[in-house]
Formats: structure tokens, sequence, C-alpha cells
């Protein structure tokens, strides 16, 4: 009797994640590229200012004396004192003379880099109104990732999905975000660091960036 060869079977191979070469654009706290440090990929920040985190790769420079390497993945938090809609009182000012157009352009050539997937984050204000951008692809606000906090921000994607919300909290019962005043306003008073403070990302936005685009 002839005998049959007993077939064998595969086990799947577990996939493992790629790793991948990641940008994080005019950022000095580090917190988005360590979120994609942790979870095993190759980042690096770049800004003017050093890194506020004493490890991790950063670079302190014009970012564009880098961002044409090869990269996976870019982030950017471009300035938006020249862009938001709060200042907006000042806008006809920083038009006449040439502060916005300089900010847009800036923006607009992160937009054009040869990177393959990109995302720009700013606040509601004239990129989605007066560059070549448009408007963006999704808001987000930090109390859809687990923070007690509102603020409104843009999302331009090239090539990602939107953001899913990982731990959307419910507005408290007095009416008002931690972050804000009863009337609805930032109460971060006046002060030289003001700018620093709000240019931070969240934890929970730059780890939900980090896991789902990752």
């Amino acid at each position: 009797m002839a005998s049959h060869p007993i077939p064998r079977i595969q086990t799947p191979t577990p996939q493992t994640p790629t790793r991948m070469k990641v940008l994080i654009a005019c950022e000095f706290s580090g917190v988005v590229r360590e979120a994609f440090t942790k979870r095993g990929h190759d980042a690096t920040s770049c800004d003017y200012l050093a890194s506020e985190q004493p490890f991790g790769k950063h670079y302190q420079g014009d970012m564009f004396q880098i961002a044409y390497g090869h990269w996976d993945l870019i982030i950017a938090h471009p300035p938006c004192t020249d862009l938001a809609v709060s200042g907006s009182k000042y806008w006809a000012e920083k038009v006449k003379d040439g502060r916005q157009g300089r900010a847009i352009e800036f923006v607009e050539r992160i937009w054009q880099l040869p990177c393959p997937r990109i995302c720009i984050e700013n606040p509601v204000g004239a990129l989605s109104t007066r560059s070549k951008l448009g408007k963006p692809a999704q808001y987000i606000h930090p109390y859809q990732f687990g923070h007690p906090e509102a603020k409104k921000t843009g999302l331009w994607l090239k090539n990602l999905p939107p953001l899913i919300p990982t731990n959307e909290l419910e507005l408290p019962e007095r009416g008002y975000w931690d972050n804000q005043t009863p009337s609805g306003q930032n109460k971060l008073g006046p002060s030289e660091d003001r700018w620093k403070l709000r240019a931070a990302t969240y934890q929970g936005i730059a780890d939900a960036m980090a896991s789902q685009w990752g």
C-alpha cells in the first residue's frame, strides 16, 4: 500500500510591525517623538529650540536641512502665532508686513515635501481659508483623548486616516473645561512663555498618533 505524506500544518508567523523613520517637525517638547520611539520607531524631532527632554533624537536648527531625507512619516506643528484665529484682529497688520504670508509659505512647503505620509497640526485659523491646503481633514480636541480640556485643532492629512478618539470625556456639570473660564475663554493668562505652554502636544493625542499611524 502506497503511503501518503502527512500534510504539514503551517502556523502563521506573527507579523513584526514595520519600523518607520518618523520626523516630528517644529517640536521641542519631545512628547510626540517619544510616543513613536516607545513603539519601536526611529523618531527624530526638530526645532530651533533645544529639546526639553534630555534623551531621544533631536535636531536643533532649520527643519528643511533634514526634511528632504528618507522619512516614512512627517508630523509637523508649525508656529501658529501669525495664523491662529485667536489673533485675527492683528491679521491685517500681519498681511501688510508679510508675516502671515511667510507663515503660510512655510506650511505649504512642508506639505509639498517628498514624504508619503504627512500630518500638519494647527489651531483654527488662516490655513483653512488662505492657504493651498484648504480645510483640514478633521478637527480634534484634547477631551477626545482623555484630557479634560478643550483646544480645537485641525489636522491636515496626506495618506493618513483620521485620528479615532481614544477616551472621549463628557463636559463637566459646571459647563466648561479645566483650561477654560466660565465664559469659555482660555484661562491661561498673558506671559512670556504662554505660547510655549500652548504649543506642547497633549500626551493622549501623541499616543493616539503613534498607535494609529505607527
